[in-house]
């Protein structure tokens, strides 16, 4: 019997020969959700056991999850993405499964779509196409980019990505990042600063960091009451880095002028989350970071990276815990 690989995206069913070629090469069976659709925990825990390796999404990878998997036979989750919050890392790690992820795949798509939403914002695009399909001709002046600051938290991948982007766009960039690369801040004219200091200086603001204990909540009632009462909040991240409650009461008072979310903390949200019905607040559907060319990028490299890994390989710059090697078996 072939060992079975979860391919745990939904948006990866249709683009098979990217990924699939060279896990069937290797030896594996492919097995697909039954809903086209991101998978909620009990749909996991239906799904995963039984299969060697996930090839994974932003399906919940819990520690029940893991537990059932992993007696079931699982011995890695390969990530089709760069961050990992929706994997219990320390219940892989004591049940002897390796994790990866896909770094340097879609920072570039990230970058772009942070573009898209300061723009929405800026100019106000949605709500006109709104007035113009229902008869109205809203000509007004809106707002503009350049000269603006734009304060990056996390100057990481992605937040090079944004900071080179705006910058094309005759924008001032400030960030805040404990573990930034100060050749990059130099070489670009980025002002490192305190990050209260990055709020209250910002017209825009936008969140490029993981999703961590110290990075939850981050942006909460103190953090944007710090902020101009014009400026526009973005985040591309990881929903759980905003107190969603804390800014939709600051939307609704307009205490910030807006702000464009990719992501929230419960994905699909609930319709009755309060930010779903302000006027000042815009939504993308976590596409950020998949658009086309990132999606086949991050799908071949997990891929890749269950090939290695069953080959006898052992690919650090991928593995998220390489503490399990000595417990790992394949």
């Amino acid at each position: 019997m072939k060992p079975k690989v979860m391919i745990g995206p939904a948006q990866l069913k249709g683009i098979e020969p990217v990924y699939a070629p060279m896990l069937e090469a290797a030896g594996f069976e492919l097995v697909f959700p039954k809903r086209n659709i991101q998978m909620v925990e009990a749909e996991v825990l239906e799904q995963v056991p039984g299969c060697t390796a996930s090839l994974a999404g932003s399906e919940p990878y819990t520690r029940a999850v893991i537990a059932k998997a992993a007696a079931a036979g699982l011995k890695l989750i390969a990530r089709a993405g760069v961050g990992y919050d929706a994997v219990d890392v320390a219940a892989a790690t004591e049940y002897g499964i390796a994790v990866t992820n896909a770094p340097g795949t879609n920072h570039d798509a990230v970058g772009e779509h942070t573009l898209l939403l300061m723009l929405a914002l800026t100019k106000n695009f949605i709500s006109q196409n709104e007035q113009i399909k229902a008869g109205g001709w809203p000509r007004k002046p809106t707002l503009s980019l350049r000269t603006r600051t734009l304060g990056i938290i996390g100057l990481g991948r992605t937040g090079k990505s944004v900071c080179r982007r705006a910058q094309a766009f005759d924008m001032k960039v400030v960030a805040t990042d404990p573990y930034a690369d100060p050749t990059f801040a130099q070489m670009h004219g980025v002002t490192m600063l305190p990050l209260d200091e990055l709020l209250r200086t910002s017209d825009y603001v936008t969140l490029h960091v993981p999703l961590t204990t110290e990075t939850k909540y981050l942006i909460n009632a103190r953090a944007i009451g710090l902020m101009k009462p014009t400026a526009f909040l973005i985040n591309a991240a990881r929903g759980g880095v905003i107190q969603e409650t804390d800014l939709a009461e600051a939307l609704q008072a307009n205490r910030i002028a807006g702000a464009a979310l990719d992501v929230l903390e419960q994905e699909p949200p609930p319709a009755n989350l309060p930010l779903l019905g302000l006027k000042n607040a815009i939504f993308t559907a976590h596409t950020a970071g998949i658009d086309s060319q990132s999606r086949d990028d991050m799908a071949r490299v997990a891929a890749e990276a269950i090939v290695k890994l069953f080959r006898g390989e052992w690919p650090t710059d991928l593995l998220i815990n390489p503490e399990v090697a000595p417990r790992w078996n394949k």
